[in-house]
């Protein structure tokens, strides 16, 4: 590019296609195309059943039809958008479609995509309070909310971390902290010892392992017939650590478990942890939406009586990944664990000054809370509410529906707004059915095992979908059952 004289009205590059444009001309490009992409964005959102949940695609298919190499001169937003549709759809696995029942469904909904443009747009980094008020009290207010709604006392500290995983392993160092202070500078003992359900998530165990624990002091404690963690194994197990010079530190009860969405007993498991002077932390990163419904409060309450909770926004929230609420009632734990201010990012001293950076591994903290702010406002409690049940009814009615065909059995409880079932056939027959479902392309279906057999599960959880989705799903999977038989 040729050197130029500076000029406060230019840009040091052209847009693509011209010569010598200036910044409004910049903005203006972009303008013009941003309001192309929205429109497919709406248009994409208001009928997201045309395309196939899974891709029709092979590994590796994507790689080979782009170029190897990146451009040597810019391109224009139209050709991006172009190949955008042509390229890159085509290799998307659509989680924000209504047919989309594998895992735990989600929602990118309409005010959270405006909050990520939004954010997007400023660009802001959330280090410490000076580097962004806004993202750190914006972080604080929507997390009260969210707290009220789900129960917890004020006490509950919140910070955003991106997913779950990262979360628990932050309270694992918490916990850490708590119980062997001395291992901020000396590291991990390997006679530490966690605790948790056998059908708690593997980011508990991935936790562990990253922050130096060991896998092989993760104890995996066995279950009831429900599912649910049995209080009494965990108690054994904790005293024959004891016994054996171990130091447990945390145990990780699930407030919706990862393959049945089982309950653990969060009291029974509370006063264990108390008894032991132990780090309690409540995984409710899908059933802790439900804890805003006054029908699981019950249930919930003891979860104020933990160190830590996280409930994942990005779950069942309406809230687009990446958005994990953690909240702990021992901040100044998790801050002393953490916190490392070097001159260079010393900033206000003022008490009300939130520093992010110290309540977590990343430095840098993106504006998450703005998405989940629009959330909470565009849908309001009521109508949060009223979908999280139209969700719980649409599973209990498919519960419902597999408990009346002698061809099928249910396997566990169904507490919230998953159904775990099967074929009653072998397993090869319930690996075929799924694989002939979601190679149809009209839903997503995903699988666990339960007592060593092979589980269908159906995961309830996007805005869109709706009664007529669960009945395609029930009618496709009796074809691919009787094609089988």
């Amino acid at each position: 590019m040729a050197h130029s004289k500076p000029d406060s009205d230019r840009i040091v590059f052209s847009v693509p296609g011209k010569q010598d444009q200036d910044w409004s001309a910049y903005v203006e490009d972009f303008r013009h195309s941003a309001h192309e992409a929205v429109d497919w964005i709406a248009s994409y959102l208001a009928d997201t059943r045309q395309y196939p949940v899974l891709p029709d695609r092979k590994p590796g298919a994507l790689i080979d039809a782009l170029p190897a190499q990146a451009p040597e001169h810019g391109e224009p937003f139209d050709a991006m958008l172009r190949d955008f549709q042509q390229q890159i759809i085509p290799a998307v696995t659509h989680w924000n479609h209504p047919g989309f029942l594998a895992y735990f469904g989600t929602t990118g909904s309409t005010p959270a995509i405006l909050g990520e443009m939004l954010s997007a747009a400023l660009n802001t980094n959330g280090l410490h309070w000076d580097t962004s008020p806004a993202v750190a009290e914006l972080e604080h207010v929507a997390l009260a909310w969210l707290r009220q709604w789900i129960g917890l006392p004020e006490e509950f500290f919140g910070i955003i971390y991106d997913t779950a995983s990262t979360s628990s392993m932050h309270a694992l160092i918490a916990a850490r902290e708590m119980i062997a202070p001395e291992a901020r500078q000396e590291g991990s003992s390997p006679n530490f010892t966690v605790y948790t359900s056998e059908q708690s998530h593997s980011s508990i165990e991935k936790g562990a392992i990253a922050i130096g624990l060991g896998h092989r002091n993760v104890r995996k404690i066995g279950t009831d017939s429900a599912f649910c963690m049995r209080a009494d194994l965990l108690e054994e197990a904790i005293r024959r650590d004891l016994d054996a010079g171990k130091r447990p530190l945390c145990v990780v009860a699930t407030f919706g478990t990862t393959s049945t969405t089982s309950i653990d007993p969060l009291a029974e498991i509370a006063s264990i942890a108390e008894t032991f002077d132990m780090w309690m932390h409540v995984d409710a990163a899908y059933g802790g939406a439900a804890a805003i419904l006054p029908e699981y409060h019950q249930q919930f309450a003891a979860a104020s009586r933990a160190h830590s909770v996280v409930v994942n926004a990005h779950k069942w929230l309406l809230t687009p990944i990446d958005c994990s609420a953690f909240y702990t009632r021992r901040p100044d734990v998790l801050r002393r664990a953490l916190s490392l201010v070097p001159e260079y990012l010393r900033s206000s001293e003022d008490p009300r000054a939130i520093h992010l950076m110290d309540y977590g591994v990343p430095l840098g903290h993106r504006f998450r809370s703005l998405k989940l702010w629009f959330v909470l406002r565009y849908f309001g409690r009521d109508g949060v509410e009223r979908i999280l049940r139209s969700h719980i009814a649409l599973a209990r009615q498919f519960a419902a529906w597999i408990d009346g065909d002698s061809a099928w059995e249910r396997v566990a409880p169904v507490p919230f707004s998953v159904v775990c079932f099967r074929f009653k056939g072998s397993d090869a027959d319930n690996e075929e059915i799924l694989n002939r479902v979601n190679a149809g392309g009209k839903v997503f279906l995903s699988h666990t095992k339960l007592n060593g057999r092979y589980v269908l599960r159906m995961a309830i959880g996007n805005l869109g979908t709706g009664l007529r989705d669960i009945e395609q799903a029930w009618h496709i999977l009796k074809e691919a059952a009787a094609e089988i038989d």
